[in-house]
């Protein structure tokens, strides 16, 4: 991440920002993996009016070259203060879909990064279609505790001094 000399100002302003920004709706399917996830489109609802109130902007440009896309997102203030940061990411083909959607998973992910959006209840076991195991505790009567045993103790290595000896009894291994 780059970014310009002073951010004092665009700092000020991105606190506001967030101070109103609410969690991105899950509006959109996942049908791999039978989940929901904020789309781009609600990472943009959440933040735009709240960003622009401020004087904030946002402009992101992809870059392609095969299957690799990178993609630069610039946050921007009226003051002419920036921020800068670039994420890559592999596409699965070098087709127009392929790279598209990559270019869209990027933006996504950096806006939510740069502004500080989050995604409402994001659980990446849900999204996996794994159910979390978490066992109750359960209670240990203390007739069952197993008994406590004395602490063992280690005698500490003297270092042999200068001109001793040493035979394989000496060696711990």
């Amino acid at each position: 991440m780059t970014t310009s000399e002073q951010i004092q100002e665009l700092a000020a302003a991105l606190s506001k920002a967030q101070g109103e920004m609410a969690g991105a709706k899950k509006d959109a399917a996942n049908p791999f993996f039978k989940s929901k996830y904020a789309d781009l489109a609600s990472v943009w609802e959440a933040c735009r009016g709240p960003l622009s109130k401020h004087g904030l902007a946002v402009l992101q440009s992809p870059h392609v070259d095969g299957v690799r896309v990178e993609l630069d997102t610039l946050l921007t203030h009226a003051s002419g203060q920036w921020i800068r940061g670039t994420v890559s990411a592999t596409a699965k083909d070098d087709s127009p879909q392929a790279l598209g959607s990559a270019i869209t998973y990027l933006r996504r992910y950096a806006l939510q990064s740069f502004v500080g959006v989050a995604p409402e209840d994001d659980d990446a076991e849900a999204a996996q279609g794994r159910q979390t195991f978490r066992p109750e505790p359960v209670p240990v009567l203390a007739s069952e505790r197993a008994p406590q045993k004395a602490p063992v103790r280690v005698p500490t290595r003297q270092q042999p001094s200068a001109g001793t000896q040493l035979t394989e009894k000496d060696i711990p291994f």
